[in-house]
């Protein structure tokens, strides 16, 4: 993801580190190394749980329980598209197959390239459906055509 330096193993074994001594610190190191790299490594695995006497596996159970948590760079932009009973009211799931069939977009593809189109349950803008989220921007009456552009270009234009 822009902005992120690459992934350094002798930083996140700073950061691990200078967080070790946290009752319950397996969540602050994880919410960290993603902070300051984007995503968390699965190089982390075995620093985490060297450092908190866990097993691989528990770390890994917590990357894998917690659905924000990344193990891989994420693409420039990701449009967070509502599809909660208000939005599919109002058409969103006529907008995803809009964007397949039209723009060559899945939905929920995160293998996509430098943008992706992910569902969400319910972005609080339901009398504005289909609604989305982009680069922290709520945008309330999306269309194809529109998300299809966000992921194309630069900045979300209300």
């Amino acid at each position: 993801m822009a902005g992120y330096p690459a992934w350094d193993q002798d930083s996140a074994r700073m950061i691990v580190a200078g967080l070790a001594h946290l009752e319950g610190a397996t969540l602050p190191m994880l919410h960290a190394l993603q902070d300051e790299f984007g995503y968390v490594d699965p190089q982390a695995v075995p620093l985490i749980a060297e450092a908190l006497n866990l097993s691989r596996a528990e770390v890994h159970g917590a990357i894998s329980f917690y659905h924000d948590f990344k193990t891989a760079p994420q693409p420039a932009r990701i449009v967070k598209l509502c599809r909660a009973e208000a939005c599919q009211a109002l058409g969103c799931e006529s907008v995803v197959d809009e964007l397949s069939r039209n723009h060559g977009i899945a939905v929920d593809d995160h293998h996509a390239g430098d943008a992706i189109v992910e569902t969400v349950y319910c972005l609080g803008n339901c009398a504005l459906g289909p609604s989305a989220l982009v680069d922290g921007e709520l945008i309330g009456r999306v269309d194809a055509a529109r998300i299809a552009g966000l992921c194309q270009h630069g900045k979300a234009h209300s």
